[in-house]
This record gives C-alpha cells, structure tokens and sequence, in this order.
C-alpha cells in the first residue's frame, strides 16, 4: 500500500478510535482500552510502514506480516484491517456476535482476511513471528515480520523461551513491539507480577531494545524507522512502546478497570464526543 501522510494518519486514528468505542458498546463486551491505546501503533504498521495487500494470501511472499499475541485487543486490529480495505467497514457492526467473522479473539475458521492464526493465549505470539521470520529466511524472501505483545504477556514462560530460540538463531528480520502501559485486567503490572527492568532483561536475552512513545504519531514513525534500521544486523529488536491504556478517551485513560469493559450509552456518547468523525462510521 502506499503511504499516508501525517495529516490523514491522524485522521484515521481518530476514526479508529470511534470504530473501537462504537464496537465494544454495540455487544457490551470487549476490551476497549489496550486497543485504544495501540491504535497509532497500528495505523503507522499498515498505512505507512508495512508492504502489504488486502487481497490477502496466507503465503505473503514478498509481503511484511503482522501477528497479534495479546489477541484481546481484536477490536483496534479489525477496525485498522476494514479501514485498509481488507473487508466492508460496516462488518465491524457485526463485532463479537454469534456466527460472525469478527470474533472477541482473532480466528481463523472462518478465514477473516488479514488473521493468519488464532491469538489470545498470551504468550504464544511471539513463537508463531518468529518460525514465520525463519520462514522467510528460508524463502530469500526479505520482507519484515512484526508481532505486538502486552505487558503483563511478558510474565509467561513461553515469552522467555522464544526470547533464547530468537537471539541463539540470529532471527533479526523480526520486529516484536510490547504495548507498555502498566495495566492488566487484575491491576498494575507492578502490582500483579513486576517485570522490574523489562529493557535490561530483553538485552540479556540478546536482543536490540528500542524506546518510543506510542500515543504520538510521529513518534511511532521515528520509533519504527529505527527499529527497521536496527533489523537485519544479526541479532531480533524489541520494541518497548510507551503507552496509556484507554487513550483518546479522558474517563478511560490510565485505568486498568477499562482492560476489559465496554462503555454504557451515556459513556459511549462522552466518548464519541471527544473523537471527531473523520472518515464516516459504518
């Protein structure tokens, strides 16, 4: 796809935010605030960043691929998905019913575009975007993968065993990115399980570790362009991206009680209220 400049990037975020808020109310299940907290992150991975196409193979050769492992936040993938033109906008109505694509954690029986595997047993991610680097490897195929990660994901085991096999087998086409907002749906990171000094651990794993704000635009973009710098010089990079759970949204911000609740109508409409309608509901 080609890029989008700054201006419509932060219009699509806005709308994106609009797309989340409206589709966890309709159903009154969901998880609204990691998802509107990752929302620059993954409007600058497929409308700036990433080569890729809405048709969709599962193959992608040629293509960069993206994998969600904290698949609860299914509702800001799917809304970025049918903005990029992967299905109809107006499917995202149809979120968390029963016997539609849109299911609360990405699937795949139903072969919903853009969704190579089915995600949100934490910990597991990251063990898929790694075989499908080697995968391109393998191929001489020299497009990049991404994986996101939440936080408190980090405290499985299988995180850490994947962190070995990717720095032992020099799989640096990969790029994994940790939405670092100190919330999980029990408390604070700290509080449930500390992760104490996430950045020194990932490099005593033998990974590059790279910092940015999420919540800004630009700053994703300058945070992606040097992780995509650090890429392909023998060893994985890990992004530890800064953000606040809830974003966009001032009585959502900050608060793990939105990891996992949708809004009432009195709520969903101060929310609509502080996001401008930028592209058109569906």
């Amino acid at each position: 796809m080609s890029q989008a400049d700054l201006p419509q990037l932060k219009k699509l975020s806005t709308q994106i935010r609009r797309d989340i808020v409206r589709m966890v109310h309709a159903c009154q299940s969901g998880h609204p605030g990691g998802s509107l907290g990752c929302v620059e992150y993954f409007v600058a991975l497929y409308f700036h960043f990433m080569k890729h196409n809405p048709s969709f193979a599962m193959d992608a050769k040629g293509e960069d691929l993206f994998f969600l492992s904290n698949g609860h936040i299914s509702p800001v993938w799917y809304a970025t998905l049918s903005r990029a033109g992967y299905f109809p906008v107006k499917e995202l109505s149809t979120f968390r019913f029963l016997n539609t694509r849109l299911q609360g954690h990405p699937a795949t029986h139903e072969h919903l575009p853009g969704i190579r595997v089915a995600s949100g047993s934490l910990g597991q991610g990251l063990s898929v975007a790694i075989g499908a680097a080697q995968t391109k490897k393998l191929n001489a195929d020299d497009r990049l993968v991404y994986v996101l990660m939440g936080d408190g994901e980090q405290q499985e085991g299988q995180i850490w065993e994947a962190a070995m096999y990717a720095a032992h087998h020099k799989v640096d086409n990969l790029i994994a990115t940790i939405d670092y907002n100190g919330q999980q749906i029990d408390g604070s990171v700290k509080e449930v399980m500390n992760l104490f000094d996430l950045k020194a651990k990932w490099e005593a794993f033998g990974w590059v570790v790279n910092e940015f704000d999420g919540n800004k635009i630009e700053a994703v973009i300058a945070g992606i362009e040097k992780a995509q710098s650090l890429a392909k010089q023998g060893k994985p990079v890990l992004n530890l991206m800064k953000t606040e759970m809830g974003f966009g949204v001032d009585y959502m911000m900050g608060s793990h009680k939105w990891h996992g609740v949708a809004p009432n109508d009195e709520e969903l409409k101060k929310a609509l209220a502080q996001l401008e309608e930028t592209l058109g509901d569906y």
